[in-house]
């Protein structure tokens, strides 16, 4: 059994021998399905999960996805600390903070917003607490500009703080004051601060962590005395409705009618470390000790820096001279959903500060008897022997990829023979046992046209990679992998699918018409002249007695041993050896099961698994590997 962010749930018909519970949680999970996992068949389609007993399954959207039934709940804004709860209604997914209502407005907690009548007063509203600040502003620069109408600061001209670069999509602030933040506007820099918001929970719950600006609350909602009616409760401090009273020596608060609304003063911006600052007995802000003035120089790390120098630690830190003082800025990473979401993957690029969650390609493969998973999830074989729009660029017209299919001489089956990809006036075709053409001509590899292809050979494939970020993975054989860029999403077309994230429609043709069945939409997307085809009508036939033989099932069973076990808990083998079996009834060679094995292989790399002994287990040879071995026989 496993509790997991991601809830595996079985069909109705057998939730109730699965289901054991439903767990409570506190953090942005709301509820959680606690049961065995369930596999399933028909990858990429939906599952229905409104009969699971005691949860709202209006939360829950579940597909199968790598074999499995896999769930995932509405994403829920974070409540971690929350100590002012409201529960979830019946029709809701979510338990939420409690909000603050301002002047008949209404406003969620985590929100914050700028006094109408003056554009330095800051309100905000943390678990249903008002605070209401004034900015204090901070120029960097010797020359501000005054401050824009409707705008509270000066404006410095560049981009640049302690020499450290603010960007539109990134605010910067000060290591000596991590309070101020520093925003860049068409060339134009910002800087302000104001005051921290007043927190709503027991003291014992409050952190506040080195180098962040405010403290906040820690741990889960509790139950504490109930204030009188119409009173209030801050921490474990019950107030009366009317009362007025002090939290600190800055902070002045008063209950109405169970809100609690705080003006809170902010506190100067200091250019001294937090270790030099001292907060005189019942004052209410810090205060830098006084100092002679200071030298042209600055000396740190054992090198000296002139005045208005500046120099960079490291991809989080950059530092300046003023006035004979160091200071230093970092950037302020935005904060990050961990796990990432679905189809993205967790990023940190060398040189960059911030840890970011990047949209991952898409892939679509096709392999075997042909089986084709698209690069929404969805699987499903189709076995037309003609010429095929694989995968296209439908709105820009960029590439287009076409495959041709063998029949092999066989009455019911095909194998993907050539595949065509066209790129601007670039066409590169790739055949059996990797023999590869750009623009008709017989090229060895590896080859490149500077700024617009390469081709490469990696352990068992061919590897086209292009500018515009397609990329063609061939073995040879039968298996092929198409990824493309996230830019390409909803724009593709093809066997491949739409690559819209969603797998119900990708049966959808050339006329934007979805089909019910895997053979009409193949069919939709042949091109050329039927003359191609190796087969055009496929004949009826019983092939149960074919595809029953006990070396094949030998032989595919293979993949559900313990050759491929680590990564059987991530991708359910089902599919691939249904693949398997299907590909052995006319197989014309004598290791058509390897093509599945293939497949699934590369679908466990992708997930981080590897396994790199399998062919040797198997007895399955790569194209190389085949291709010298047939030199050796010709040539002894």
């Amino acid at each position: 059994m496993e509790l997991t962010t991601k809830w595996r749930i079985p069909p109705p018909l057998t939730l109730a021998l699965v289901l054991l519970s439903v767990a409570r949680l506190s953090d942005a999970v709301s509820e959680s399905i606690i049961g065995s996992r369930e596999t399933c068949d028909v990858e990429g389609e939906d599952f229905t999960v409104d009969k699971i007993p005691r949860v709202n399954t209006k939360c829950f959207n579940c597909i199968c996805k790598n074999g499995f039934v896999e769930c995932m709940q509405q994403q829920c804004p974070s409540i971690e600390g929350c100590y002012t709860l409201l529960k979830a209604r019946d029709d809701e997914c979510c338990d939420r903070c409690r909000g603050c209502t301002r002047n008949g407005i209404d406003h969620e907690s985590g929100t914050e917003w700028t006094d109408p009548s003056d554009p330095c007063r800051i309100i905000t509203c943390r678990a249903g607490v008002i605070t209401e600040s004034k900015l204090r502003c901070y120029t960097p620069c010797p020359k501000p500009i005054p401050a824009p109408p409707g705008q509270c600061c000066p404006v410095c001209i560049g981009c640049y703080v302690n020499g450290q670069k603010v960007t539109a999509d990134r605010s910067v602030t000060t290591t000596e004051d991590p309070c101020v933040t520093c925003r860049c506007n068409s060339g134009r820099l910002t800087c302000a601060k104001h005051a921290c918001p007043v927190l709503h929970c027991p003291p014992s719950s409050i952190v506040h962590e080195a180098g962040e600006c405010c403290p906040h609350c820690k741990g889960k909602n509790r139950e504490f005395l109930s204030p009188p009616k119409g009173g209030c409760m801050l921490g474990t401090a019950v107030y009366h409705s009317g009362s007025q009273f002090y939290v600190d020596h800055c902070t002045k608060c008063s209950c109405t009618n169970s809100a609690i609304a705080c003006i809170k003063e902010t506190c100067p911006v200091l250019e001294c470390t937090s270790e030099h600052q001292t907060t005189l007995p019942g004052r209410c802000c810090p205060q830098c000790p006084l100092v002679e003035e200071s030298p042209a120089s600055c000396t740190y790390g054992g090198r000296t820096y002139g005045d208005g120098e500046s120099w960079k630690l490291d991809p989080c830190k950059a530092c300046a001279c003023v006035q004979g003082k160091v200071r230093c800025a970092m950037p302020m990473c935005p904060p990050l959903n961990i796990p990432c979401p679905p189809n993205s993957r967790l990023e940190h690029p060398e040189g960059q500060c911030c840890p970011r969650c990047v949209e991952s390609d898409g892939v679509c493969t096709v392999f075997g008897d042909p089986h084709y998973r698209t690069f929404d999830g969805k699987f499903f074989s189709f076995k037309g022997a003609c010429k095929y729009q694989l995968v296209s660029d439908c709105l820009g017209h960029t590439f287009s990829i076409r495959v041709t299919n063998d029949a092999r001489s066989t009455r019911s089956s095909a194998w993907t023979k050539t595949i065509a990809l066209k790129v601007g006036d670039l066409k590169v075709n790739l055949g059996q046992r990797m023999r590869v053409k750009v623009n008709g001509m017989r090229i060895e590899v590896p080859y490149r046209v500077p700024n617009r292809l390469e081709i490469n050979r990696t352990a068992d494939s061919i590897l086209v990679t292009t500018q515009i970020g397609i990329k063609v993975l061939w073995d040879g054989i039968s298996f092929i992998e198409v990824s493309a860029p996230t830019s390409y999403r909803g724009r593709l077309c093809g066997l491949c699918g739409n690559f819209n994230s969603l797998p119900k429609d990708d049966f959808t043709t050339r006329k934007g018409k979805l089909l019910p069945d895997p053979y009409s939409f193949g069919q939709s997307w042949a091109v050329g002249s039927k003359k191609i085809c190796t087969r055009i009508k496929p004949i009826n036939i019983d092939r149960e007695r074919r595809c029953k033989g006990k070396k094949d099932h030998r032989l595919c069973n293979r993949l559900r041993s313990q050759i491929f076990d680590p990564c059987h808990k991530k991708v359910n083998p089902t599919m691939y050896y249904k693949s398997c079996l299907q590909d052995m009834c006319e197989c014309p060679t004598d290791n058509c099961y390897c093509e599945s094995f293939v497949a699934y292989v590369h679908e466990c790399q992708r997930l981080g698994i590897q396994l790199p002994h399998w062919r040797k287990s198997t007895r399955c040879r790569t194209i190389w590997d085949t291709t010298a071995l047939a030199n050796i026989r010709r040539h002894p």
